[in-house]
């Protein structure tokens, strides 16, 4: 007993360290973005999809992940990942070009959709269901954000004394080495029930819809919003999210079953969360190229100044779960997006000169307390009254809402932002497009609000909820609730999701 409870508590820490090991590599992202700008001569538009290319790539193939490790194995699909998430690292650390650089951005998004869910499916198969399985479920959802501010700081100093080609490099003999441990740690896969098909085309049709569209946002503003090339785009794009609706309604193992989006409450959660999350992102991609290009913050001044977002958010979500109980998602969401939107018009204010506390403290925890409070009632709207069978699928839907509106968020505002700009470099010119960005951000706010008022209604958490409002870590945020997991095998396909029935590794 003692043996495996050792095996079991190392297989957690294996799995803690794949969620910090992935919150490390954003936050370099994060940190490093005006060295990567400056040393590739990127404009602002390509610099946006170092970040877009990874979020849209996890949050569109993230489901598929899930029924991946279903089909193939856990172990074999999570050391897949880790194996993908090595090469980009590697890559990413010797990219000589700037188009390297966002190809490798693509693949770690991919290398994080296999990684993820699989995980998750490890830790809920490795512990018995009840309070086992929930304690090492919260501390691993924890590891968001407590990693992501550690992530930060660390990612700082690594940009700042050594440079960002190293914050990849360094990865590398970690990730091999996790590689090794998953040979001595995890059981080889045994043959099970798989599911009788993989919805392939449904995640090629969203991720490559999403994509054209964030390739349309920011090719807009230079050939114009009214050319050709821009209507055509956007109609190959809707054209291929419409296909996606399609595939779904008739695949007999839908990514996204459509009858998941049937439920006001279930729906407005997760557009709720795109939206928040969709501000989270711009805004500390915003302020990462404002504090470094116009205050001329070092890469470690800026991870130590921005360190409070995340604690922010964490304790927010602290104190939120607190009383959502009481007063229903739809009051905590209002307060998240009214949060968002007042940290937002802060940031309008910024200067070529804004001093620290007099401004960007602020501003970021009202952010902070926004992401906290928001994603916290949204997450538990999503996830009311779902079946116990389908508790890993919602699950699923709701984390790759998060990364997605993070895509998406970023490719907007930065194309606001860097169509106010133009070519001009000037700390004057660069903080005229800063603020049209944040503006951007303010006007997502108030749709935000729009929508939480009108879809989350007055009903307040139900004893119906089932599965865990789970948050992929984010640039500087976390987020630590975790509702009671009554019977879930995360991510898993709907075909091999029996109620109270543990499945074997």
């Amino acid at each position: 007993m003692h043996h495996r409870s050792t095996r079991a508590g190392a297989v957690l820490a294996l799995m803690c360290a794949a969620n910090l090991l992935a919150i490390f590599d954003t936050e370099i992202v994060g940190v490093g973005l005006p060295s990567i700008q400056r040393d590739f001569g990127l404009s602002a538009t390509d610099t946006q999809w170092i970040v877009s290319a990874a979020l849209l790539a996890w949050g569109g193939l993230l489901l598929l992940g899930g029924r991946t490790a279903d089909y193939f194995g856990r172990r074999r699909v999570f050391m897949l990942g880790l194996a993908l998430f090595l090469v980009t690292s590697l890559l990413s650390g010797l990219a000589w070009n700037g188009g390297v650089l966002i190809a490798m951005r693509a693949l770690h998004g991919v290398s994080a959709a296999l990684m993820y869910p699989t995980a998750l499916s490890i830790l809920a198969n490795t512990f018995t269901e009840g309070r086992p399985r929930n304690r090492a479920l919260a501390f691993w959802a924890g590891m968001g954000g407590v990693g992501s501010t550690l992530g930060l700081l660390l990612g700082g100093a690594v940009v700042d004394r050594i440079g960002w080609h190293w914050g990849f490099l360094l990865q590398v003999p970690i990730t091999a080495t996790m590689l090794v441990l998953c040979v001595v740690l995890l059981p080889a896969d045994r043959a099970t029930d798989r599911p009788r098909t993989m919805d392939i085309a449904g995640a090629l049709t969203v991720t490559a819809g999403l994509g054209l569209i964030v390739y349309t946002v920011a090719e807009a503003p230079a050939v114009g919003w009214t050319s050709a090339r821009t209507l055509g785009m956007t109609a190959v794009a809707l054209a291929a999210l419409a296909l996606f609706v399609v595939v779904e309604s008739r695949s007999a193992a839908p990514l996204l079953p459509l009858r998941m989006l049937r439920s006001r409450l279930r729906l407005g959660g997760n557009v709720v969360i795109f939206v928040v999350t969709a501000i989270a992102f711009s805004m500390t991609y915003l302020y990462a190229l404002y504090a470094q290009q116009v205050l001329g913050y070092s890469p470690l001044r800026y991870a130590i100044a921005g360190a409070v977002f995340p604690l922010t958010v964490i304790v927010a979500a602290y104190l939120g779960q607190l009383v959502l109980h009481r007063v229903g998602y739809r009051p905590i969401a209002v307060l998240g997006t009214l949060l968002f939107g007042a940290g937002s018009l802060l940031f309008t204010r910024v200067a070529v000169d804004s001093p620290y506390f007099g401004l960007s403290f602020f501003g970021l925890v009202l952010l902070g307390a926004g992401l906290g409070t928001g994603t916290l009632a949204a997450s538990a709207a999503a996830l009311t009254d779902v079946d116990a069978r389908e508790a890993g699928l919602a699950s699923g839907v709701n984390a790759a809402t998060v990364m997605i509106g993070g895509g998406l968020g970023v490719a907007v505002v930065a194309t606001i932002a860097a169509s106010r700009t133009g070519d001009a470099t000037s700390p004057e010119a660069l903080t005229e497009g800063f603020r049209a960005g944040f503006t951007a951000s303010v006007v997502i706010s108030a749709v935000g609000l729009v929508l939480a008022v009108a879809l989350l209604g007055s009903r307040r958490r139900g004893s119906r909820t089932t599965g865990v409002p789970l948050t992929i870590p984010q640039p500087r945020s976390g987020d630590t609730d975790l509702p009671s997991l009554q019977s879930t095998e995360s991510f898993q396909s709907t075909e091999s999701l029996q109620p109270n029935r543990k499945v074997t590794p």
